[in-house]
């Protein structure tokens, strides 16, 4: 008998389904609580059935209500449903799974998953709608399709879905091939079982007159060269060729998802192989892919030459998150290292056209194989180059210098002999007359000037910059943010080479606060923090001062404290503090305080919200971290000078509790800017050692790279201010850092930080330190011997030196490591000299003229020169 709901005192559910459209959060909430009561009642399989008839509504909100609590519940209580009940479910899931709303579909996918009918779907006649249902279970339900607990109906569907891609309709071909697609990426067995069937189905159906046929191929072929390459290899020829086609298909869809092949093929070992006999037929079609199609055109808005004074619209700003502080060392040749664990996001040429296109596909791909093939690219590009970058046509010109923007990593030795006479080509296109053709240039400059700053200056930088500041002023948006960018790229580049230009420059920035919009505003941030860490200390100069802090001091008056775009002016004011020192003192005690109430409010709303958090909102934290941040750069910045700051504030406390916060992202701030306190002020850090050391000791976690980092770096400089105090702490930390100092892969940053800490810890108690030498001395000479001759490489070295007194035998084993640590100092002080001198010559004659004779022939001749030369061993 067929199953009938009761209809009676039902109403009140549909009353709550109308209720639970209310925009009131209490009245949701309320309305949740009563439904999940229903779960208790004894007639609930009645009140589920009526959700289900509500399914047939008019009315869009209620059915997809009713849709939600219907997966919830099936979900949850599937397995107690009466039979009639469990039968009448499954009736109504498979008339629906053609419902032409979206979610619905979505919802009676899930709900049949949980009922098993994957197969009864299989088997029942399938149209479009109803496939495009199932297409949506597997992309929503592929784990559960694959399980134990359903039987793994995907056995009995795979080779059912590999039947339909003969089938008469180009739509169910297409769902057909989406649907086993699901599946690639995760290996599932089912299909791996059926592999070559599906690689033999897809190859009939390369040629398919439909194009979301051919696109959903190309998306399967694009996805087997990840997992299952080795099933493509005897194909790859034909595969390449065909790839070579769809790659020019007239529907963009299809030739965007076959351009993504060539950009998955240059991450597999087999590519240089596969691929060199095919570069004279692939490379002009992923140059003819970079240029503009008419749609990028008038998306972007490219006969707009000036739109300067147009407001932004909320949208075109993308949300910025703040990197906190990551301490870090200088190293030989160069700056200090960024800590690896962050990605740097090297923002392309056109990021606000958002979507991912075929244009942007083909640069991708071009950067990604020249990276590759290296200048085996050029004699394939370089005469098509030519024709692009002096084309009188704007458009074909514009990709033209992208494409030269895309090699620039990849094939930078072999454009070397072109650049004298491209550089100044591209810096003349700074001034075309069509704004996307100077964007574009402002971006492929960028990415050439590392090769500028390596001229002298008046060749190739001293014209770049001239013409890039004065695009800084340019009348289009587009193009002050790709300037402005490049400027920065250019900043980091040139560091002090651009002192003598620093007056010019901040008129230009300062110029640029007033003619900006919002979005630009915030770039322009960055190139004034950027410009600050790249000159440092040249910056604080009076007439420099008073050229930029008045502007940056008004904004930051202009501010609320619940503005967002604080993030990027606090990170600009803390390099900006680090740079100018004692010239940033006029400015200091307003921001300090700013900064110290933006941390406790965050504090006092994330206690409020963790008390009660249907009545609270949870806080944004990265007030708190920026303001942190900025905390720390006072502190570096004015050094001892903050000392009267700190007394008259409660930092200390707020430091406590952000020490301990849940969020990685705050304790990493925090322990930045207690090494920097203890710097600066240790007075008043020394009061809450006792508290602050055991939290450090449970940050030294790898698991969090950059947290792990900064309370070892903090640890490291405490145990220099405390000396022999630090004793009773020793053995709280130095543990976990010969563990960290052992683990392989550790990111060079954090083991550095780790060796210098470990070095400072031994300076200051080596009877302590000391037993455990030869547990790390081998990994800690070889992660020191690249940073350059610094304070905190002193202190580490005079530990190990004297951690060696202590206990010689430590270091015996690994005795030659020692050697090469030493060597790498260019000028040590005399009394360090003198102590590496003691060591070494204490070894000698410990062993003896001839066996040092034999251990020093295990040298390599550079270090064997040095000691001799630097020690007379």
């Amino acid at each position: 008998m067929e199953w009938q709901p009761d209809e009676q005192g039902l109403q009140q559910v549909l009353q709550l389904l109308k209720d639970s459209q209310s925009p009131n959060t209490a009245t949701q909430r309320a309305v949740q609580q009563k439904l999940e009561q229903l779960n208790q009642f004894p007639d609930f399989n009645n009140y589920l059935i009526f959700v289900l008839t509500r399914l047939k509504t008019e009315d869009e909100p209620t059915r997809s209500l009713s849709g939600l609590i219907l997966k919830n519940n099936v979900k949850a209580h599937y397995q107690n449903f009466p039979p009639a009940v469990a039968d009448f479910i499954k009736q109504e899931c498979l008339n629906n799974i053609g419902d032409p709303s979206p979610l619905i579909r979505a919802t009676i996918g899930e709900s049949v998953c949980v009922c098993d009918l994957t197969r009864s779907v299989c088997v029942c006649s399938l149209d479009q709608g109803s496939f495009g249902a199932l297409q949506k279970i597997c992309e929503d339900s592929s784990e559960l399709l694959e399980s134990d607990a359903l039987n793994r109906p995907l056995n009995i569907m795979i080779p059912k879905f590999l039947q339909f891609f003969k089938h008469c309709s180009p739509k169910i071909r297409s769902h057909a091939i989406a649907c086993v697609n699901q599946f690639i990426i995760g290996r599932a067995q089912a299909l791996m079982d059926n592999i070559d069937t599906f690689i033999e189905s897809l190859f009939a159906l390369a040629t398919d007159e439909d194009s979301e046929v051919r696109k959903n191929v190309c998306r399967a072929l694009v996805m087997l060269l990840e997992v299952r390459i080795d099933r493509l290899i005897p194909h790859m020829h034909s595969i390449i060729q065909y790839m070579l086609q769809r790659t020019q298909d007239p529907d963009e869809n299809v030739s965007l998802e076959a351009c993504e092949f060539w950009l998955t093929l240059a991450e597999q070992p087999i590519c240089k192989e596969v691929l060199s006999g095919h570069l004279v037929q692939l490379i002009p079609i992923l140059v003819n892919g970079m240029k503009y199609s008419e749609i990028d055109i008038i998306l972007l808005k490219g006969d707009v030459e000036e739109d300067e004074a147009v407001p932004d619209s909320e949208q075109d700003i993308k949300p910025r998150f703040h990197k906190s502080r990551t301490v870090t060392l200088q190293h030989e040749g160069g700056e200090g290292e960024e800590g690896e664990d962050i990605d740097e996001d090297d923002d392309d040429d056109d990021d606000t056209l958002s979507d991912w296109n075929l244009r942007k596909c083909s640069a991708a791909a071009l950067d990604v194989l020249a990276n590759v093939f290296r200048d085996e690219l050029l004699p394939h590009l370089l005469p098509l180059l030519k024709g692009l970058l002096f084309s009188p046509d704007w458009v074909t010109k514009e990709s033209g210098i992208l494409v030269l923007g895309a090699i620039a990593e990849g094939c930078m030795q072999g454009m070397v002999p072109y650049l004298p006479e491209l550089l100044p080509h591209l810096i003349a296109c700074l001034c075309d007359k069509k704004a996307l053709v100077r964007s574009i240039a402002c971006w492929t400059l960028s990415r050439y000037a590392h090769w500028v700053v390596s001229q002298p200056p008046d060749s190739h930088l001293k014209p770049l910059m001239t013409e890039l500041l004065k695009r800084i002023l340019d009348g289009n948006k587009r193009v002050q943010e790709a300037a402005c960018s490049a400027f920065a790229t250019l900043e980091e580049e040139a560091c002090t080479e651009l002192v003598p230009y620093l007056s010019f420059i901040l008129d230009t920035l300062v110029f640029a606060f007033g003619k900006y919009q919002h979005k630009n505003l915030l770039i322009l941030y960055d190139a004034i923090g950027t410009l600050a860490d790249s000159v440092g200390h040249h910056l604080n100069q009076p007439e420099y001062i008073q050229k930029l802090m008045p502007p940056l001091i008004a904004k930051w008056n202009e501010l609320k404290d619940e503005d967002k775009d604080l993030f990027p002016l606090l990170e600009c004011l803390s390099s900006v503090a680090t740079a100018l020192q004692s010239g940033f003192l006029p400015y200091c005690e307003p921001v300090y305080q700013r900064c110290v109430t933006l941390v406790q409010k965050t504090l006092a709303q994330a206690m409020m919200y963790n008390q009660h958090p249907d009545q609270y909102e949870a806080p944004d934290k990265d007030f708190m971290i920026v303001a942190l941040d900025l905390l720390s750069g006072l502190a570096e910045g004015l050094g001892g000078s903050v000392d009267q700051l700190v007394a008259r504030s409660n930092i200390m406390t707020l430091l406590f509790q952000c020490m301990q916060d849940p969020m990685p992202e705050v304790r990493q701030s925090s322990f930045a800017l207690l090494g920097d306190l203890t710097k600066a002020c240790f007075p008043h850090v020394k009061p809450c050692i006792a508290e602050f050391m055991p939290i450090l000791g449970l940050n030294l976690n790898p698991e969090f790279i950059s947290v792990c980092n900064n309370a070892t770096w903090a640890i490291g400089e405490i145990a220099m201010q405390m000396g022999a105090d630090m004793q009773p702490y020793v053995g709280l930390v130095l543990n976990n850092l010969v563990e960290i100092i052992n683990r392989p892969n550790t990111p060079k940053t954090l083991l550095e930080n780790t060796a210098i800490t470990i070095g400072r810890l031994g300076y200051v108690c080596p009877q302590e330190v000391s037993p455990m030498l030869q547990q790390f001395i081998r990994p800690w000479c070889t992660s020191l011997r690249n940073i350059r001759d610094n304070e905190e490489k002193d202190s580490a070295f005079r530990g190990i030196c004297m951690m060696i007194g202590v206990n010689p035998a430590g270091v015996v084993q690994d005795f030659i490591f020692f050697c090469d640590a030493v060597a790498s100092w260019v000028s040590p002080k005399d009394d360090l000299r003198d102590m590496f001198y003691k060591i070494l010559h204490g070894f000698k004659d410990q062993v003896g003229e001839e066996n040092w004779q034999q251990f020093s022939e295990q040298f390599p001749p550079l270090l064997k020169e040095r000691l001799s030369a630097c020690y007379g061993v």
